[in-house]
């Protein structure tokens, strides 16, 4: 067999898929109490639009098991990076938005225990903790996406530096965080003036990863506690309408790959399912994975023993096929 790229994609996927649930979800006490130290902030001076901001920020930990944290950031005014690097980076960058339904958003269980089994299979975690739309940003409801342009446009514009592929930069978002994924993946405008050098990089991911996504404004399955804060308690038609993801277009854009829990009690299945539809009919390459049971906000550790568990190899195989891994 000759070993060429697309060879050695193959078999990369191959050893993703087959390796156990337990070695690619490596969320120990040690991981716990040893939080990474390396943060780069957003921006070089003040986040944009924060004249009428007046919030105290916090992030609050609600696990009371010393063998693992459980925090949320609320109120955030300085966005940051924090960064998860594998022993052995294979070049692929992965940026990670947690989710928290706009009211907070969550550090550990979609942020750094995911960064831990994604930097396990050698790819570059960074977890972004991003402002929210309902502290007085004068973006309002595009304040979050500001962030995860910005960062974006950080990890992209530093890869080089670093020894990684500033071409194979992926971002994984879960619950509201997958609608800032997916806002991200999908909208061609940026959201704020230009800072510095790194806003001229492409803010746009080459794959997404999108765990049981928030993805509609609309009723009937629109997830209400995200969209109050998205968008307050009476959002216009131009509102629900600019700010669905199954509404935008995803015309030539990257490949994306879903994944939902059908007895999700929170984000409604039929979330995911509304977007592949659109995608399909945008001709956007996507792959989903329904699970009949899991619940909602998952991440790795509470996913344990259930067939769900798999989500991250069955990621990984899909990122390789497409030349990110490997």
């Amino acid at each position: 067999m000759t070993l060429n790229r697309r060879t050695a994609l193959g078999l990369a996927a191959l050893a993703a898929a087959s390796r156990p649930a337990a070695a690619l979800t490596p969320v120990s006490r040690q991981n716990a109490a040893a939080d990474p130290v390396e943060r780069i902030r957003l921006w070089p001076d003040a986040a944009p639009g924060g004249e009428r901001v007046s919030v105290t920020p916090q992030v609050i930990e609600r696990s009371t098991d010393p063998s693992f944290h459980d925090r949320f950031a609320r109120h955030t005014t300085d966005p940051i990076l924090t960064v998860v690097r594998p022993e052995r980076p294979n070049g692929a960058s992965l940026l990670l938005i947690p989710g928290g339904g706009y009211k907070w958003a969550v550090v550990d269980k979609e942020g750094l225990d995911c960064a831990r089994v994604f930097a396990a299979a050698g790819i570059t975690c960074f977890v972004l903790r991003y402002r929210l739309p309902g502290d007085g940003w004068s973006a309002g409801p595009d304040a979050p996406l500001q962030d995860a342009q910005r960062a974006l446009r950080l990890v992209r514009t530093g890869a080089t530096a670093n020894g990684l592929d500033p071409a194979r930069v992926a971002v994984l978002g879960a619950s509201a965080g997958g609608h800032l994924a997916g806002m991200l993946t999908a909208r061609a405008d940026a959201t704020y003036a230009a800072v510095d050098a790194a806003d001229a990089a492409s803010h746009r991911p080459d794959l997404g990863i999108l765990l049981y996504p928030v993805a509609t404004m609309a009723d009937p399955h629109v997830h209400a506690g995200s969209r109050l804060e998205l968008l307050g308690p009476a959002p216009t038609a131009e509102a629900v309408e600019r700010y669905s993801l199954e509404r935008m277009d995803w015309s030539g854009r990257p490949p994306t790959f879903v994944l939902h829990a059908m007895d999700d009690p929170a984000v409604p299945v039929e979330n995911s399912l509304q977007l592949l539809a659109t995608l399909r009919a945008a001709g956007a390459p996507c792959e989903a994975h329904l699970f009949q049971e899991g619940g909602h906000g998952f991440g790795v550790r509470l996913i344990a023993g259930k067939p769900a568990a798999a989500w991250p190899a069955l990621a990984l195989a899909w990122a390789a096929r497409h030349g990110f891994a490997g």
